[in-house]
């Protein structure tokens, strides 16, 4: 799991009923949701709750770095619980599903120095991309 729900907790964040179903819809693994999708789910579980207050709670959550924002070309934002964990992603080209992956090693290292431009790098960001075993089934 995610450990969203304890994370918040752990830093005293006020947990109303409807930052509580935000957060429960975002815990857990390979959690890769739209704000769309998060409101649909979160109003099953709490019919009142509004676009907006998703909205701005997912904003808050990304502000306070316990969920990232995951964009991915032409797509709409997604976001992942799994801020505090380092990982990579493996997206789908067709359909956009996104899978967290953590390849073995560092991907600092894999930049060679004389490929760094005299930049001190401090992070990499890299993307798989290819096709989920739903999309290949049908291509």
């Amino acid at each position: 799991m995610s450990d969203l729900l304890g994370r918040l907790r752990g830093r005293g964040w006020r947990m109303t009923s409807q930052r509580r179903v935000v957060a429960e819809v975002l815990d857990g693994d390979h959690v890769h949701l739209t704000a769309d999708e998060v409101h649909a789910a979160a109003a099953r579980l709490l019919p009142e709750i509004s676009r907006a207050t998703v909205y701005n709670t997912l904003g808050e959550l990304v502000t306070l770095g316990e969920v990232m924002e995951v964009t991915s070309e032409g797509r709409a934002k997604r976001y992942d619980p799994n801020a505090h964990r380092p990982h990579q992603h493996l997206v789908c080209s067709v359909c956009g599903t996104i899978r967290d992956v953590h390849p073995v090693g560092d991907p600092l290292s894999a930049l060679p120095a004389d490929q760094r431009f005299g930049f001190a790098v401090s992070e990499a960001e890299v993307t798989y991309r290819g096709l989920c075993p739903g999309c290949a089934a049908k291509a």
